[in-house]
């Protein structure tokens, strides 16, 4: 890649990702910013990772709401195995949380029923879904991403799958990727009234 190509993409992650962390220790950092936060909230909602927590947080914007002047604190936990750690950090001000199918047992435990949402199979296929491959498609051009998505589909093991298996291949393929195209495709979603459900329940009852 020419150093100005990774200019420019440095660039725009820098102003699609603003206000969040990145790099190798960005988990543990963004779990620990939002624990410091959650001393003077009201309400707070868990979340696996942090392209949930941009994921949430933007859709919640789109709508108007402003979730640090409802002092409603979203908390990336990294990761749901984590979630026994953070709750005893916590209080009962948890007032719901995300995850993905494979994780929703744990969250079913640890929160209740009536307080998990579930994405299935996790947020990037909900969101995949909601604004189909074709909006996807653009959105990937948009962001001079369209060559390295079809490197993606040239590869021998994913030449055969499904435009929906490559898309989210390539849209979990590397964490501050996974990150940029939530807030996109979030965006994308509110701006066609299609958020997928679990998001859409989330924020409706936060």
């Amino acid at each position: 890649m020419p150093p100005e190509w990774k200019d420019r993409r440095r660039e725009r992650d820098r102003r699609v990702l603003a206000g969040y962390v990145s790099g190798p220790a960005a988990p543990v950092e963004a779990t620990a910013r939002a624990l410091a936060k959650a001393g003077t909230a009201t309400a707070l909602i868990l979340v696996e990772g942090i392209s949930d927590q941009i994921a949430v947080e933007t859709a919640a914007h789109r709508r108007g709401r402003d979730l640090d002047a409802e002092h409603v604190t979203v908390v990336p936990i990294g990761g749901a195995h984590a979630l026994g750690r953070v709750l005893g950090e916590l209080d009962t001000r948890v007032l719901a949380g995300l995850c993905d199918r494979r994780e929703a047992g744990i969250f079913r435990r640890g929160l209740g029923p009536a307080r998990t949402h579930v994405c299935v199979d996790d947020l990037e296929d909900e969101l995949i879904r909601a604004v189909g491959t074709d909006v996807f498609a653009a959105l990937i051009d948009a962001q001079g991403d369209l060559g390295a998505f079809h490197t993606l589909q040239s590869q021998p093991a994913w030449r055969d799958r499904s435009v929906d298996d490559q898309m989210r291949r390539f849209l979990t393929s590397g964490s501050r990727r996974k990150s940029r195209y939530a807030r996109l495709l979030v965006e994308a979603a509110v701006d066609r009234d299609v958020l997928p459900e679990p998001l859409d329940d989330l924020l409706s009852n936060a």
